[in-house]
């Protein structure tokens, strides 16, 4: 349906892609991963005809049509939303516009022409392009009351589910999306996920979202050495094949028939435990049929990334009692009696960003509650990651220095022990020399595990840590949460985060807490809860 031939793509001298050759057919969703400056975001602008490669070329199959979610979010700002989402199909779009200029001038010469429209028009299903439009954005969080407003009246957020609309609207044949879950809360990303999930034509997407990657993906396609390699199954079969390569790969010794028992052995279990959807059948089927040799260790750079306590806490961790902030009059959180046991791994979470950031800063006595008290444990020594870490890299100091304020003992203050420490979080050779005020954002969130790893708290408070890191730091990450044995306090749009680390669930709400120990994925499936979150959303009078 659509093949690439030749491609290579060179900026001065770096070779971000060298002669690929791939096709991607129709039935499958392919999930494109590869290493931060990979060229994952480049190929798909260059797949949807936004950039040009260096060399080679881009083949879409005649008469079939390609849609590209949209990053430029002010682009339609002049037009209403149902509007909006109408234009994501061109040649129906085009077809309408024609049809209405010709009858607000009509003559009985272009009779003719409008009935011959108006059956092409029947054809694409023209009669239910509104009603369809209208269904997806109310299925997105768009209510029908903002279907005629103007783009450039609604906020951020909202814009980003119209054009996700846009792009999904009138069944593509091809379907290009760059991170389509950012700014989307939970329910619209399940929404999405079952969406993309019985999709029957060709989807090409990247996401740092381990969890969409896993409910969505029949293929991962893998930006590696200036090539892409497609491998059958989701982002979990990937990593994880890939990872028991790497270990068969360092294995030299071992026989190679006891090495196939033990990937086939590996294929089983993950055909078995195949995600859910109408994909699970056929993914199953190309997941039986892997040839083992298909499976090659990955060239990632994974950093280390383990939290260690240098004490145990005791039983009393965190109380709260009464607590509530509100801004600008509106209130965010009302009321909150929460108290904390050791070793709780918890999920904060509220439908407002705000009211976790500030409850946060709260306990971190960054910021004053509008009343409540809170009070910890004499035995806890605690670390914040922020959700704004700007206020650590003002300074011009290189990453050794800016490390060593957090050393703890002559040996942490030394060069070299510093030096080996940014190296496993991949900051090597002179890397590690680098001021920290120049620093993206990834590296700034790496440098702020980097520090509360050297601090070694028993309690560990992360609000959206996830933010700028790549799929290989985030599953690093992942890993080391689930190992740590302290108490954790986690806000985390991301969905595997949130299900594979947290044991409680606390939301805070306007009109108190709601307070679960339960896996994140049995909170939001819970009936019952369903309806509590409601009740405690509704502005009281």
């Amino acid at each position: 349906m659509l093949s690439v031939s030749n491609l290579s793509v060179q900026f001065g001298k770096r070779v971000l892609f060298d002669e690929v050759n791939t096709t991607f057919n129709q039935g499958n969703c392919y999930g494109i991963i590869g290493a931060n400056g990979a060229g994952k975001s480049t190929f798909l602008k260059i797949l949807s005809g936004k950039q040009d490669a260096t060399s080679g070329h881009v083949h879409l199959e005649p008469g079939k049509r390609m849609s590209v979610l949209e990053q430029n979010h002010n682009v339609y700002d002049e037009f209403p939303v149902l509007e909006t989402v109408l234009r994501g199909n061109k040649p129906l779009f085009e077809i309408k516009t024609e049809i209405d200029k010709l009858y607000a001038d009509y003559t009985d010469e272009n009779a003719e022409k409008i009935g011959e429209l108006q059956v092409t028009f029947e054809e694409m299903d023209g009669w239910n392009a509104e009603s369809g439009a209208a269904a997806l954005l109310s299925n997105l969080g768009i209510s029908e009351a903002l279907h005629y407003t103007l783009m450039k009246d609604l906020d951020g957020k909202q814009k980003v589910r119209v054009l996700l609309a846009q792009a999904l609207f009138g069944n593509p044949d091809v379907l290009i999306m760059d991170e389509p879950t950012n700014d989307l809360d939970y329910e619209t990303i399940s929404w999405l996920e079952n969406f993309l999930a019985n999709y029957d034509n060709c989807v090409i997407v990247v996401s740092h979202d381990r969890h969409f990657l896993d409910a969505v993906c029949t293929h991962i396609s893998d930006i590696d050495f200036g090539k892409i390699n497609h491998y059958s199954g989701n982002y979990s079969f990937w990593y994880e094949s890939s990872q028991l390569a790497a270990k068969q790969r360092a294995q030299q010794n071992k026989k190679a028939e006891d090495k196939k028992k033990e990937l086939e052995e590996f294929i089983r279990r993950f055909s078995a435990n195949v995600a859910k959807s109408k994909q699970a059948t056929s993914r199953k089927k190309m997941i039986e049929k892997l040839n083992v040799s298909e499976i090659k260790p990955s060239s990632r750079r994974y950093p280390a990334i383990i939290f260690e306590r240098d004490r145990e806490a005791g039983d009393q961790i965190l109380n709260i009692e009464g607590l509530s902030a509100s801004l600008e009059g509106e209130t965010l959180f009302n009321n909150i009696d929460l108290n904390l046991a050791k070793g709780d791994k918890v999920v904060v979470f509220s439908k407002d960003s705000r009211a976790t950031s500030a409850f946060y800063q709260i306990i971190n006595d960054k910021e004053k509650a509008d009343s409540g008290e809170f009070a910890w444990g004499i035995t806890t020594t605690q670390s914040y990651l922020p959700l704004d870490n700007s206020e650590f890299f003002n300074s011009d100091l290189t990453l050794v220095d800016w490390l060593r304020q957090w050393a703890k003992t002559e040996e942490e203050r030394e060069e070299v022990y510093i030096r080996g420490f940014l190296g496993k979080m991949i900051f090597s050779g002179e890397e590690a020399l680098k001021k920290c005020n120049v620093l993206s954002g990834g590296e700034k969130v790496r440098c702020m595990l980097s520090r509360m790893m050297m601090v070694r708290a028993n309690v560990l408070m992360l609000d959206e840590p996830t933010n700028h890191l790549d799929l290989e730091s985030i599953t690093a990450f992942n890993n080391s949460l689930k190992n740590f044995k302290g108490t954790v306090l986690l806000t985390t749009h991301d969905h595997e985060f949130a299900q594979t680390v947290g044991n409680r669930i606390v939301e805070l709400t306007p009109n108190g807490v709601i307070d679960r120990y339960m896996t994140f994925d049995e909170y939001m499936q819970d009936p019952k809860i369903k309806e509590l979150r409601d009740k405690m959303y509704a502005v009281t009078a």
